[in-house]
């Protein structure tokens, strides 16, 4: 599979799985594909501090994505990662 096949298939499950979030006022976007193996998501809406949304993220998000892409071997949703950095920066300045 080519880089940009790949990138349609996981495209192609996160379309899959939309629907879902986004009934509970949730969405999901693709931040980046990392060496045909390790995606990288961002959890957006109410899915962003949600108490479930790491079940979510691997029970849905990350198995939709493998049956469209099985060499997909982690899904990671980095959504909290730009709020724990500048909180650091924050505490350090």
């Amino acid at each position: 599979m080519t880089g940009v096949e790949l990138e349609n298939a996981v495209r192609a499950g996160l379309e899959e799985i939309r629907p879902f979030l986004q009934r509970d006022a949730g969405d999901i976007e693709l931040v980046e594909i990392i060496d045909d193996k390790d995606v990288k998501v961002r959890l957006l809406g109410t899915c962003v501090g949600c108490h479930v949304n790491q079940m979510t993220l691997k029970s849905g998000v990350e198995l939709t994505i493998k049956k469209h892409a099985p060499q997909i071997e982690t899904v990671t949703d980095i959504s909290g990662q730009a709020l724990e950095e500048n909180s650091r920066d924050n505490i350090q300045a």
